[in-house]
């Protein structure tokens, strides 16, 4: 069950601005809450937040949740103060034409909208073309290039969709980044939880960074944590919208529990085993089919030092990489419960070899 201060966490989570490269508020974040009971909190040296349980015991367990964004970099600031970006991480250019956005200055948040020419005032040609990120722009109400500089806007500052915590009817909430945030406080909770359960392994919950531009903090903090096991938490596409061809993809609902990989990106014996814990605790799970990588965190994890036991676990999330991702809460609390049932059902003499 999701506790008051858990709740809090990860609305302060989705609130907090963080895109690729510049984590260091949730980072803050999910150091502040993990404080409270893991036995050690480190940070390595690309910002992932490392966060143990029983460091001392075996095997050794990484559970890695992401904590960056997709996001937009600055890049040119043209006389008329109008800002150019490019992205960080991938976007659909349709969702990002009249966006409000924040960008993040060395002074404090700046709002601005991205414009883009209106469609009555475009050209036969140019209704024809699809139009590219070059042709966006972001508008601070500036009238110049000075004013954008005296509000704190520089080159190479980062912005994010403005959009927050919503919360919907039942128990799901929208907003921007629970890809992947709540998956880093997935791997949090399941750390708190699996304490209280005394696990002979040690536990590894590690908020990683720059995930959505290329694994790459979850590559350098596996050879930090040099695990045995590792298991990613992530979000993945839900189906159950309108238009969806369920023939393309396994099909996921919101509420109907955690997604458990099976692939070649999962190991065998460890995705039978999150399986048979989820059974024995009447989690109910969905299983995802993908037969390659996966572009999580547990690809980077996989093929690290000699190789590493992986499996995913993931929260079924709609309109991904939007200012308006959709999750259920329930969702969410039942991977953290799961997570922490597998750890503790973990022990020293098993062989995960397949």
């Amino acid at each position: 069950m999701i506790t008051e201060a858990a709740l809090a966490f990860l609305e302060r989570m989705i609130t907090t601005a963080s895109p690729s490269g510049f984590e260091e508020p949730n980072a803050k974040n999910f150091r502040d809450y993990v404080s409270t009971f893991a036995d050690e909190v480190t940070t390595d040296p690309l910002g992932s937040v490392i966060a143990a349980v029983n460091p001392t015991g075996s095997p050794r367990i990484m559970l890695a949740g992401h904590i960056d964004e997709i996001g937009f970099l600055i890049h040119y600031i043209n006389d008329e103060g109008f800002c150019y970006f490019r992205p960080i991480g991938g976007h659909d250019n349709v969702v990002i034409v009249g966006q409000r956005v924040v960008v993040q200055t060395r002074k404090g948040p700046v709002h601005g909208v991205i414009g883009k020419k209106p469609v009555h005032l475009l050209t036969a040609e140019e209704r024809g073309k699809k139009f590219e990120l070059e042709d966006l722009w972001i508008d601070l109400g500036v009238t110049n290039k000075q004013e954008a500089l005296e509000a704190g806007v520089q080159i190479g500052d980062p912005a994010v969709y403005a959009d927050g915590w919503q919360p919907l009817i039942g128990d799901r909430v929208a907003g921007r980044a629970m890809d992947n945030r709540v998956g880093a406080w997935v791997v949090a909770e399941a750390l708190r939880r699996v304490k209280a359960l005394h696990p002979k392994a040690a536990i590894f919950a590690v908020a990683t960074v720059q995930e959505e531009i290329g694994l790459r903090g979850a590559h350098a903090a596996t050879h930090g944590v040099k695990p045995d096991i590792g298991i990613a938490v992530d979000v993945t596409f839900a189906t159950d919208f309108p238009s969806m061809d369920k023939r393309k993809v396994s099909p996921m609902k919101l509420g109907g529990g955690p997604g458990v990989l099976r692939g070649a990106n999962a190991n065998r014996k460890l995705a039978d085993r999150i399986v048979e814990v989820a059974e024995q605790a009447k989690i109910p799970v969905q299983i995802q089919a993908t037969p390659g990588g996966t572009g999580t965190d547990a690809n980077a994890m996989q093929v690290s030092l000699a190789g590493v036991c992986t499996g995913l676990v993931e929260v079924p999330l709609r309109y991904m990489h939007t200012p308006c991702e959709v999750i259920s809460l329930a969702d969410a609390d039942a991977c953290a419960e799961l997570l922490a049932q597998v750890c503790a059902s973990i022990t020293p003499d098993e062989s995960w070899t397949p």
